[in-house]
């Protein structure tokens, strides 16, 4: 009988890690309460919390992308430096988070036009990656993809393939495809896994913070290890800081998803970084683009 301990080990599949880089106040739960025009007076927290989530990355010694507002970008240059210096990347999550489904194709690509050269302005370097705020891109978008195509963005991870009341394409393929034929374009969906036979997120943001650090280890596992594929994880940068300023008039719904376990979000962070393998997102769309292509011919 062969001898396995002189078998080695595969090496573990690296995921791809993510920040959405965007301020308290400009999320998805609060847009119907704190206006657009008011946001520069409000206190700015995003410089302090990204600055921490480096320092993070850097103890454990992994790489991400930040998809960055290019709202925030404009007003904190030298973050965006101190991201790209620090050895990771700079993508693009739209100017001010308005959800891809309120455009049309020609006020999208001014948007992601706007973002992506203040990005670039600010940073150095190209931006080639995109992440629709709150996934927004879905059945209803189908001139997205060609909007990215043709302004020469080579990746996108702007879709949730499963139902939710705020975002969702539940007919998405759960991984890495190619949505136009002729382009080399890749969409990386957020990671879901199966339970149950049916799809759940696993991804990040909001189910991370809530449900016990036990479902997330299990889901990654699942991804990585029946499927062999890279799971894609996501946060922000307000998730790490309980002490953020309260929004008393949002819906208790919102208020609920928000504020639901801040500061146990940094230390379960800390246990993932460090359990599992982790990468760009460029890096992950690179790999997976000749999948996507083999699958698509």
């Amino acid at each position: 009988m062969p001898d396995n301990r002189m078998i080695p080990a595969h090496p573990p599949i690296t995921n791809g890690l993510s920040v959405d880089v965007e301020d308290w106040f400009q999320v998805g739960a609060f847009e119907n309460v704190i206006d657009r025009q008011d946001w520069d007076g409000l206190s700015l927290r995003v410089e302090d919390n990204v600055l921490r989530i480096l320092d993070m990355f850097a103890e454990a010694d992994v790489k991400a992308t930040f998809f960055t507002l290019g709202w925030v970008a404009r007003r904190n240059p030298a973050l965006m430096r101190r991201i790209v210096d620090a050895g990771h990347e700079l993508a693009s999550h739209g100017y001010d988070h308005a959800r891809v489904f309120n455009f049309d194709r020609k006020q999208f690509g001014a948007d992601i036009k706007l973002a992506r050269d203040i990005l670039e302005d600010t940073s150095g370097v190209k931006i080639t990656g995109y992440r629709a705020p709150s996934f927004s891109i879905d059945e209803r978008t189908p001139w997205a993809y060609l909007e990215l195509a043709e302004q020469g963005y080579a990746y996108s991870s702007s879709v949730a393939p499963l139902a939710h009341d705020h975002y969702g394409w539940s007919d998405a393929p759960r991984f890495a495809f190619k949505p136009l034929p002729w382009s080399d374009l890749v969409e990386i969906p957020v990671t879901t896994a199966i339970l149950g036979g049916k799809r759940v997120a696993a991804g990040g943001g909001g189910f991370f913070r809530v449900l016990p650090y036990a479902f997330s280890r299990w889901a990654i596992r699942q991804v990585n290890r029946t499927e062999q594929r890279p799971a894609i994880f996501y946060f922000h940068p307000w998730e790490i800081d309980p002490a953020q300023p309260r929004v008393p008039n949002a819906p208790i719904k919102s208020r609920l998803r928000h504020y639901t376990n801040l500061g146990k979000m940094a230390p379960k962070l800390r246990e993932l970084v460090q359990e599992f393998a982790w990468g760009r997102m460029d890096m992950i769309a690179l790999q997976e683009a000749g999948r996507a292509a083999a699958l698509a011919a």
